[in-house]
């Protein structure tokens, strides 16, 4: 990451130096626990990310507070993409790891079966040391309607940024990003001259097409109604967003064939040149900085922009959880007081691609704003809202958004040219279809 990284020198001798008279520190905000006679063996998973970096400032972390605790540590680095399918077959064994890192979705799926132990003390403990939680993580994490207790500790998070051209908005004019969805129309015009399309936002059905679920909610619409049940796109807001959408078609601002891209066309058409702005999970800046460094230096990051009833930008929180039989679940909560401390989160955030959970985070060095994924990722972590709202993250509507309802949508009125009533009914009926089977 580009910027000055500065290191704190957090070493294993630091940590051991803070264990004083038989009783280790625990956490940062001071938490002790009484040291243990024997060594015992604590197993964590981590996730890995892209920096190899990360991974020995956390290996390094868990080491030195085993050390200063008297307990045994290994950290498994497990590859995002395989971790359900190893904690299921752990589940299946009974060989969980004591402590580990999940995504949202896994979270959501193993709260509901008890494997995880309950963490609210330690949640709250760190959120009084820390200036509290930024509310979009700290909801999204928030497991306790179905498991009757936080079960999660968040520690980053991700979701789409805006990606701005800086090098060839600034010369128009435009310093800032925007910060409404009319004003990235206005900035995308300026803009857009051959070979550049303003707009690379794609209206596909992939992942990144649906996107315009979350601009349709920042316009007011909605999917579904407070109980998740009954479909709401059927809407004089639903109308306004669209008729924001196709004013930008029909200005022609979109790139070709961004109706027909696979996962990775808003990607490419970014790093080709061939786009402005793009909206994405910063996959796109990773590449940009090892394989084009000029344009990673021109590339603005921000949060997303706000509709008429304000920013909807879905954060997804990772998070670390204690197995519910561990037999170490208080040692477990002390590590994470531990990894919570602004020392070694300092030095993370820089290598590991996250965004901030916790307020006084903001003040950490590594958001200083030199480093300009984190000043995007910071942007996210202060603005960003829970899954799915305002509407209810349930079943259907991650059916929903699995059927790309909301894209199909817009390339009724795009591509095939149908008004707003005969696209919005058919859409409305699909989704209706999709909330009756639950």
């Amino acid at each position: 990451m580009n910027g000055t990284m500065k290191t704190s020198g957090w070493t294993r001798r630091r940590v051991l130096a803070s264990a004083a008279g038989g009783v280790a520190l625990a956490a940062a905000g001071g938490f002790p626990m009484p040291a243990i006679a024997q060594p015992r063996k604590l197993t964590y998973w981590g996730g890995l990310v892209l920096s190899d970096t990360a991974h020995k400032l956390l290996i390094d972390a868990v080491t030195a507070w085993g050390a200063a605790n008297n307990v045994e540590t290994e950290v498994v680095l497990i590859n995002v993409n395989e971790i359900t399918q190893k904690v299921s077959a752990a589940i299946a064994s009974g060989t969980l790891p004591d402590v580990f890192d999940v995504g949202l979705e896994l979270l959501t799926l193993l709260s509901r079966q008890e494997v995880f132990a309950q963490v609210d003390d330690v949640f709250e403990r760190i959120g009084a040391a820390h200036g509290g939680w930024f509310d979009g993580p700290a909801r999204a994490s928030d497991m306790t309607a179905i498991a009757g207790g936080r079960t999660a500790i968040p520690f980053g998070v991700s979701g789409n940024l805006l990606m701005r051209r800086k090098d060839l908005l600034e010369p128009a004019g435009f310093t800032e990003a925007p910060k409404t969805w009319d004003e990235l129309v206005t900035q995308a015009a300026a803009i857009n001259a051959a070979p550049v399309s303003g707009l690379g936002l794609a209206l596909s059905n992939v992942g990144d097409g649906n996107l315009q679920t979350s601009v349709l909610q920042s316009f007011g619409g909605r999917i579904a109604d407070d109980a998740g049940k009954k479909v709401m796109l059927d809407s004089a807001e639903t109308r306004l967003w669209l008729t924001w959408l196709k004013d930008a078609w029909d200005k022609g601002l979109f790139a070709p064939g961004n109706t027909v891209w696979d996962g990775s066309g808003d990607n490419q058409a970014y790093l080709s040149g061939q786009v402005g702005f793009i909206a994405n999970t910063g996959s796109v800046a990773v590449a940009a900085r090892k394989d084009d460094p000029e344009l990673f230096e021109s590339t603005g990051f921000s949060a997303l922009p706000a509709g008429p009833i304000g920013t909807i930008s879905p954060v997804s929180p990772q998070s670390r959880v204690i197995s519910a039989k561990s037999p170490l679940v208080e040692e477990g909560k002390s590590l994470l007081e531990h990894l919570a401390n602004s020392e070694f989160m300092n030095e993370y955030f820089q290598y590991a691609i996250w965004g901030p959970v916790l307020k006084d985070q903001e003040r950490l060095q590594a958001f200083d704003g030199s480093n300009t994924i984190l000043n995007g990722l910071l942007d996210l972590a202060k603005t960003g809202t829970p899954p799915a709202y305002p509407d209810v993250f349930n079943a259907a509507y991650a059916d929903m958004s699995a059927n790309f309802i909301i894209p199909k949508l817009v390339q009724r009125v795009v591509v095939d040219g149908w008004d707003f009533d005969k696209a919005i009914a058919e859409g409305q009926a699909s989704t209706q279809a999709i909330y009756d089977k639950y």
